[in-house]
């Protein structure tokens, strides 16, 4: 990978962005209320990058996020993120998180257990919320002890946290009542 581009690309939620750099994707952005929008919030997370035709790597890469938001099964946990430019913190929250499966949660409290910092479910939700890879570090896989969604600072919040929750079927009828340990919820 050479130099630093971005792209928009069609899924079947809207059209997403992704920017890359020679260490990997350095900012993926979910639909906002326009183009114009989901760009501008894209750059200011790569500035620099340019429209590009995306390599082969970042072309798998918009592939498997399309087929993930059509329901199909895809792990996007391979995929090179560009993370120098982030907190040994923050990184270490997102490694964690990208080890969850599609379909399952995982509470605050309990990644920052995995990471060794026990006690630090807020500061995990802080890193969780700067993440400039929704999707490849799969954030709405996090949820609130007490069984809430919590927070999702992509657009439209909850509901679009939701929404992929349940594209990636860990939404059941009793979402709100699996805090006493649900399969495939933790």
């Amino acid at each position: 990978m050479t130099g630093s581009g971005f792209t928009l690309f069609e899924t079947p939620i809207g059209r997403c962005a992704i920017a890359w750099g020679k260490g990997g994707v350095t900012a993926l952005r979910l639909p906002d209320t326009d183009d114009t929008a989901t760009l501008a919030r894209l750059l200011a997370r790569a500035p620099g990058a340019a429209e590009a035709r995306p390599g082969p790597a970042i072309a798998q890469a918009i592939a498997d996020v399309s087929a993930l938001l059509s329901g199909e099964p895809r792990d996007l946990s391979k995929v090179g993120l560009d993370m120098d430019a982030l907190s040994p913190f923050d990184c270490r929250v997102y490694a964690a998180t990208r080890t969850i499966p599609p379909g399952s949660t995982l509470s605050y409290g309990r990644l920052a257990a995995r990471i060794g910092a026990s006690g630090a479910a807020r500061e995990v939700g802080r890193a969780l919320g700067r993440n400039p890879f929704p999707l490849l570090v799969p954030c709405h896989r996090v949820v609130a002890a007490d069984g809430r969604l919590g927070g999702f600072s992509a657009p439209g919040g909850a509901r679009t946290k939701r929404r992929l929750l349940a594209i990636e079927a860990a939404l059941a009828d009793d979402l709100f009542s699996f805090a006493g340990g649900a399969a495939g919820r933790d």
